[in-house]
């Protein structure tokens, strides 16, 4: 198929990678057009604009860092609603709010083009396998047309309801993450403290009951002294924040997200660009 995609930082290269070793034809924006060098030198091609991505495309996907940069890239006058097509599928893979997902379908729906949100999980590691989570929020028949493509792409694909339930399923996910690697990081302040082989530590928390994704995945890059970003500090900080918004508008009280708001918070002043992993920092162990 002909695919546009917008966005080709950590996690966008590895999935416009795994469309192209797909076959389908990808055209590709971004923000700094050097960020695109690592696809484009895989077969993808360059477009100036949102909207000169969407006027080629059947497909279009937007990942992008903020729900601020959703709204330019879709809303701007060179962005993806100037250029789509009638009957053209857009769809946003950013984690983003639900009320905006909204937004930007209703505005589909008035333009005659089919929009849907899809975040993600998974990291960069899931990003460069294809091996993905892919949240899906609107219709049943647009969802049932991309799924050979989210297929190229990911592994657990479900589809979560209408617009703005793909990024409720995403918060509810990233609750979950904030807390494991929480966890993860007291878990090895205190074996580190305590004068514990780190290894064996490790073998240990990853087949018990303290297993997790982030110990599996995460633990060994902290080992190894590596805090680059899989997913960023200030992007989960991002995430809890709207997760904390969304649960305030339905009178929810989550005092382990406000919490982790709060240490993620603090992390993010000095490590925000660092990934998710550097919360071990905020002990003097890993300092």
């Amino acid at each position: 198929m002909k695919i546009g995609f917008i966005g080709t930082g950590v996690m966008g290269t590895g999935i416009v990678n795994n469309l192209l070793h797909a076959g389908h034809q990808v055209t590709v924006y971004n923000r700094t057009q050097s960020k695109a060098d690592k696809v484009i030198s895989h077969g993808a091609v360059w477009a100036d604009t949102p909207a000169d991505v969407a006027r080629v495309s059947e497909i279009t996907f937007t990942m992008v860092g903020y729900p601020k940069d959703v709204e330019d890239v879709w809303m701007r006058e060179d962005g993806i609603f100037a250029g789509a097509k009638t009957g053209a599928i857009l769809v946003d893979m950013t984690t983003s709010t639900p009320k905006l997902a909204e937004k930007l379908a209703k505005k589909g729906e008035e333009l005659g083009v089919q929009v849907i949100d899809a975040p993600v999980s998974g990291g960069d590691t899931g990003a460069k396998n294809g091996t993905l989570s892919i949240m899906v929020g609107g219709s049943s028949t647009t969802f049932d047309q991309v799924l050979p493509i989210f297929k190229d792409i990911g592994q657990q694909i479900v589809l979560a309801g209408s617009a703005g339930k793909g990024q409720h399923m995403k918060m509810s996910n990233n609750i979950g993450v904030a807390a494991t690697v929480i966890t993860m990081a007291e878990s090895m302040v205190y074996a580190k403290a305590a004068g514990l082989n780190m290894t064996d530590a490790y073998n240990v928390w990853r087949s018990g009951a303290a297993g997790s994704w982030s110990v599996t995945n995460y633990m060994p890059r902290v080992m190894a002294g590596d805090f680059s970003a899989g997913f960023y500090v200030k992007h989960l900080l991002k995430d809890l924040r709207i997760a904390l918004d969304s649960a305030a508008d339905m009178q929810l009280d989550l005092p382990g997200a406000q919490l982790a708001e709060q240490l993620f918070a603090k992390l993010s002043q000095t490590h925000g660009d660092e990934g998710v992993q550097a919360i071990v920092k905020l002990w003097s162990e890993f300092q």
